[in-house]
This record gives structure tokens, sequence and C-alpha cells, in this order.
């Protein structure tokens, strides 16, 4: 874990709006390399959308992932993946699969939905930003 989440980070995170989380997801991957997702002895979990999307779940941090965990995914612990592998893999297969991105659900939200190349390109922006910085 690259980085110390604190409950006031947390706290603050469940009050953002779905386009807030997503920024803030979009600034620590890019900060800290890795995203993480939920795992199973199945694979990585995925959710259906409110637009019936199949939809593999991602967030800046482990516990924000732990929140999750809990009930039909009790079972379900936090992997990381590096940006890299990310950005060269998983991108490419989940368009080949059809799947899309949900961005920093919380247990109430099912965050930004987005097309796997739209977050990348997302990211690609912010690192772009910060190489000029």
């Amino acid at each position: 874990m690259s980085y110390t989440l604190t409950a006031a980070d947390k706290a603050a995170a469940q009050t953002m709006r779905d386009d807030e989380r997503f920024n803030h997801f979009v600034a620590r991957v890019c900060e800290h390399e890795e995203i993480w997702i939920l795992t199973d002895e199945h694979g990585c979990m995925m959710l259906t959308s409110d637009d019936d999307e199949d939809c593999i779940p991602v967030w800046p941090h482990a516990d924000y992932a732990k929140d999750w965990a809990v009930d039909d995914w009790s079972q379900c612990k936090p992997e990381a993946i590096s940006l890299k592998v990310w950005l060269a893999r998983w991108v490419p297969g989940m368009e080949e699969d059809e799947l899309m991105v949900a961005v920093f659900p919380t247990p109430d939200a099912t965050g930004v939905v987005v097309d796997p190349y739209e977050l990348k390109d997302a990211i690609d922006r912010k690192q772009a930003l910060g190489r000029r910085n």
C-alpha cells in the first residue's frame, strides 16, 4: 500500500459526488501508480450498473475496496494492479470483453461508470499535466 488512508480521508470520500470521487481516483492512481480491485477464488469481482452494464469496480486504495467486501462479497480480498499493467492489459481486455469500469463506488453509490478507454484518457491527461508541472 503506497499511502496511509485516515478515517478523515475515508469520511471525506463518502461525501464526494460521483464526479469528485472520479477525479480523486484519477489523481491518486496517477500519484501512486496502482488500482485496487476485489478478487476471490474465481477471479475479479464484477457488478451490474443501473443501466445493466457489466462493470469492474475499482478504487484508489485497498481500504475503500474492503468497505465493499461485505454480504455477497465478503469472501473478496483487495488486490492491487499496477497502473502500467492496468493500461497495457486490462484496458484492452475489458474493451474486448465489452466491460465497463465502475470508478470508486461507495457502499451506497455505483460511482461513475465509464468505458475503459475513457478512464485511460483521464489518466493520460492527468499524467501529462503532472509532467508539465
